[in-house]
């Protein structure tokens, strides 16, 4: 079903991690991609302003998932951030977000959104919550992150978990990254908003 279709073999890639999630939202979100008819085809788009920065993370992780999205990188839908109406001034400029599986999505979805999403080096996305439950991971590149009170390095393969409602914030050293995204639960947009918060340097 997914031989010798870049796409396909992205998803497929991006279920196995999901599917290796300790949580059940993981492995349904997973099923969703696979349940994905092969028959939906997806052409070349115009790459993205970062097209380059991201070639260039992705290139230089050792993630199986980098790997197949790299693949995939002239079918992928890069865009602004889709709750770009609920940030601050600038913070657009800084990420860029493919909704994969969605209310929205190419692949249509009704209770679950996940995506990619790449963020510029030397960037500070504000600490923000919002209603869905949300579990990144993290293909290429590396960003300390915040998740309430851990604050730590993130990088490939890690695997963080946002419970409803949980404060979080990114910020990227040299490097810039990529990760996978998931929303399940209450997975408005609406209800993302950005918190006052201190902002913290990379340190290695």
């Amino acid at each position: 079903m997914y031989q010798d279709n870049p796409f396909h073999e992205m998803l497929l890639a991006i279920s196995q991690v999901y599917l290796a999630e300790d949580n059940p939202m993981g492995s349904f979100t997973a099923q969703r991609l696979l349940d994905a008819p092969a028959a939906i085809t997806h052409d070349p788009v115009l790459p993205c302003l970062m097209d380059e920065s991201i070639r260039t993370v992705l290139s230089e992780s050792r993630h199986f998932a980098a790997a197949a999205v790299l693949g995939a990188q002239t079918l992928i839908p890069w865009g602004s951030n889709p709750v770009e109406g609920n940030t601050e001034v600038g913070v657009a400029a800084m990420i860029c977000v493919a909704t994969l599986l969605g209310p929205d999505g190419p692949i249509p979805a009704p209770d679950v959104r996940l995506g990619l999403v790449y963020m510029r080096p030397n960037s500070y996305y504000p600490l923000h919550r919002h209603d869905a439950d949300e579990t990144y991971v993290v293909i290429a590149g590396r960003a300390i992150w915040t998740a309430g009170d851990d604050i730590r390095v993130r990088g490939e393969g890690d695997i963080i978990h946002h419970p409803s409602l949980m404060p979080h914030a990114f910020r990227t050293g040299p490097e810039g990254f990529v990760a996978l995204w998931r929303w399940s639960g209450d997975i408005n947009t609406h209800s993302y908003a950005f918190m006052e918060s201190p902002e913290t340097d990379l340190k290695t």
